[in-house]
C-alpha cells in the first residue's frame, strides 16, 4: 500500500507490535485521533479537545453554574482525559474547586450515561448542569432524568460533546462541541500526501466550535 490511516484503539500497554511492524516496512502512515504512548512516533490529526471541553464548561459558568457535574470517558483514551482536563482548568480559571463528588466515571455510550446519571440520582448529588464526555452519553443521561420528572433545562442543563446528528434532533437539541470533520479529512490527506513525497509533516490540532443549543440556560433560582 502506498499509506495508511489508523483510527486508533487504545489501550493500556506501553507498546503494540502492529506499530512496530509498520515502522519496519516503512509505510507512511497518519493517525486519525490523539497517539497512545504506543503510537507516539506517528503523524497524527487531532481536535483540541482539551480546548473545546474548557469552551462548554466556561459556557456553564458563564451562565451561573458552579455545581456542574461531570461524566468521564474511557480511561484508556487520551482525548477523555484531555476533556477532562478542560472542565478541570475551566473552574480553575473561575477561581473554583472541582467538587469531586461531581464527577462519575462513565464510557462512551447512552448506556454508560444512563448508569452514571442513576448513580448521580442515588446519591443525592443536585448539579444544576452535567458535561458529559461525549453526545451518546449526555444523552443517555439526559434520558434518564427527564424520566425522573425533571425538567432541561429548567431544572438542569445538559452539554456532550461531538455534535453528532442525534444531538440536533434530540427532544432537547443538545449543547455540544461541532468537530471540524471536513477540515480534519481534509488535513489527514495533506499529510498523507506530503509523507507519500517523503516530505517531513508534523502532527495536527485543529480547533472545534461550540455550539449552543436548547439544553442549557441559566441555573433555577436557589
Amino acid at each position: 500500500m502506498d499509506g495508511l490511516f489508523i483510527s486508533p484503539v487504545y489501550r493500556f500497554e506501553a507498546e503494540a507490535r502492529i506499530y512496530q511492524e509498520i515502522v519496519a516496512r516503512k509505510i507512511p502512515c497518519v493517525l486519525l485521533g490523539p497517539p497512545a504512548p504506543f503510537c507516539k512516533n506517528f503523524v497524527s490529526i487531532e481536535i483540541e479537545e482539551s480546548l473545546a471541553s474548557f469552551e462548554v464548561t466556561r459556557h456553564l459558568l458563564q451562565l451561573g453554574h458552579k455545581k456542574i457535574a461531570y461524566f468521564t470517558g474511557p480511561t484508556a483514551t487520551p482525548w477523555a482525559h484531555e476533556r477532562f482536563e478542560g472542565y478541570r482548568r475551566a473552574f480553575r480559571e473561575a477561581g473554583l474547586e472541582v467538587d469531586d463528588k461531581l464527577v462519575f466515571a462513565a464510557g462512551n455510550t447512552l448506556e454508560d450515561g444512563t448508569k452514571a446519571a442513576l448513580q448521580l440520582l442515588d446519591e443525592g448529588c443536585h448539579p444544576t448542569a452535567v458535561q458529559a464526555v461525549s453526545d451518546l452519553v449526555a444523552i443517555g443521561c439526559a434520558e434518564t432524568l427527564l424520566q425522573q420528572g425533571l425538567k432541561i433545562p429548567g431544572d438542569v442543563s445538559i452539554a456532550g460533546f461531538g455534535n453528532i446528528l442525534a444531538a440536533e434532533f434530540y427532544r432537547v437539541p443538545l449543547t455540544t462541541i461541532s468537530q471540524p470533520k471536513f477540515r480534519f479529512g481534509m488535513a489527514a490527506v495533506e499529510s498523507m500526501m506530503n509523507l507519500i513525497r517523503g516530505e517531513k509533516v508534523a502532527s495536527r490540532r485543529l480547533p472545534a466550535e461550540l455550539v449552543v443549543r436548547q439544553s442549557t440556560a441559566a441555573p433555577p433560582p436557589s
